[in-house]
């Protein structure tokens, strides 16, 4: 019986300080992260600031070596010596920055899709919480910043449309965590 006394005195406990958080107005909401998805329109779909920045140059960077390969028509694949062509082209101007043949297909591969089938890049959705106290945003906690974003995600709180954010979407060379939400801060009303 002594066992079961600071249990149920635990449990009293968790019950008041819940019922005192909800008198005071105070709730923990999961965010609605939406879209992150665009490209470019330069890019034609790639997600370029994610394949630059794995690669450890900027996007321009490899926009530019981009503009000297020659792609095959929509639909088709190309010709063997039309890809060895191609890998030349991006050889030769991003092995400047230190890209290897072996860095690039890792990054070329990983990024790989195409986009008549509906599917993107590897993904993973961000997930994140708000704690709301009388209509107000008190905390944000972002509990897994995804990755995939090629753009800067939507945030929303839902029931409270008047609330508005603004996230930061992080790059870098690890595939994992390539475009992670990085923050999400409390944008005005």
């Amino acid at each position: 019986m002594k066992r079961m006394f600071p249990l149920f005195l635990s449990a009293l406990l968790l019950t008041g300080l819940l019922a005192s958080a909800q008198a005071a107005g105070e709730a923990t909401v999961t965010l609605t992260i939406t879209g992150g998805h665009e490209t470019d329109p330069r890019d034609r779909g790639r997600p370029v600031v994610l394949i630059g920045n794995a690669l450890g140059v900027t996007p321009e960077i490899f926009r530019d070596a981009f503009s000297h390969v020659k792609p095959a028509a929509a639909g088709t694949r190309p010709e063997p010596a039309q890809v060895q062509r191609n890998k030349a082209a991006l050889l030769d101007a991003l092995g400047r920055y230190g890209v290897t043949n072996d860095e690039l297909d890792r990054v070329s591969n990983y990024y790989r899709y195409r986009p008549e089938s509906g599917r993107l890049w590897p993904v993973k959705s961000a997930t994140a919480q708000a704690v709301i106290k009388d209509g107000a945003v008190v905390s944000i906690t972002i509990t897994d910043g995804g990755a995939g974003y090629s753009s800067v995600p939507e945030v929303a709180v839902p029931g409270h449309p008047d609330i508005r954010f603004k996230a930061t979407v992080g790059y870098g060379r690890e595939l994992k965590s390539n475009g992670s939400v990085a923050a999400i801060v409390v944008a005005g009303r």
